[in-house]
């Protein structure tokens, strides 16, 4: 028989592995929705529709993407952890369906939590911005890719029946994690835009010996002194401004998500 909705959790041996397979799943579906809505299609930001001073810079837009994606890793790695400690679990009837089908849901909870909170309550962006009409985007976003993948976990859960794939369907579900995340951290080609956030405290002095290293050109500084836009030819070079106060530096290698992601209108 297959573990059902209604026991999944009071077997001791299957709660780490029912919650590694809803924190996966979340942390997929925030980034298939920063890598597919923020960089490829570009349709909107993290907070598009915040315009206060400073949001209206693209620069800080694609900042707080990148803060958006780094809670999205230590959602996703708290899932692999889970998983590592329910690791054994696997080999019980049913622990890799309860896994797959808590991974839909958590995948379609998080765009049902974007639609809620993010499109209608907070209102700090819409699926596609440049539709006449985004409700319509927003509610094809909420059904296909939040309730329809729920309704399908929850029906995998409740479902009778052994073993889905075993080793190999856990093997895809950790593989669509660990290249998920770093696809988010790719950088287009010829950008050379590097967003730098320093430590409160870092001294002026220490910031301009941090651009001097990395032979960098100021675009842009935040009024308080803290954000810097640089242009950086060697990108192999930012991981030296962490030597002189950085905090996060994006568009490199050095950072996780979206955070190593600039987009070419911002450069």
């Amino acid at each position: 028989m297959g573990v059902r909705q209604s026991d999944a959790f009071a077997i001791p041996a299957l709660r780490s592995l029912g919650w590694a397979g809803y924190l996966l799943g979340f942390g997929l579906g925030g980034f298939f929705d920063g890598i597919l809505l923020h960089q490829i299609l570009q349709w909107h930001h993290l907070l598009s529709l915040v315009t206060r001073p400073p949001f209206q810079d693209i620069r800080l837009q694609i900042m707080a993407d990148g803060f958006f994606h780094l809670l999205m890793y230590v959602i996703a790695f708290a899932g692999l952890w889970k998983l590592w400690r329910g690791r054994h679990s696997l080999a019980a009837v049913g622990g890799d369906r309860l896994l797959l089908a808590n991974a839909l849901i958590g995948f379609g909870a998080w765009h049902m939590l974007d639609g809620v909170l993010s499109h209608w309550v907070l209102g700090i962006h819409r699926i596609r911005l440049d539709s006449e009409n985004v409700l319509f985007w927003d509610a094809l976003w909420f059904l296909v890719f939040g309730v329809a993948v729920a309704a399908l976990g929850w029906w995998l859960r409740r479902g009778d029946g052994g073993a889905l794939g075993g080793k190999a369907s856990v093997a895809m579900l950790v593989a669509a994690v660990l290249v998920g995340g770093p696809v988010a951290a790719l950088p287009p080609p010829n950008v050379n835009t590097v967003m730098v956030f320093f430590k409160p405290g870092t001294t002026p002095a220490q910031v301009f010996a941090g651009i001097e290293a990395v032979d960098g050109r100021i675009l842009w500084s935040a009024p308080s002194g803290d954000v810097w836009a640089l242009d950086v030819r060697d990108k192999s070079r930012t991981g030296q401004l962490y030597r002189h106060g950085a905090w996060v530096v994006s568009n490199s290698a050095w950072v996780a998500g979206c955070l190593a992601w600039t987009s070419a209108k911002g450069s």
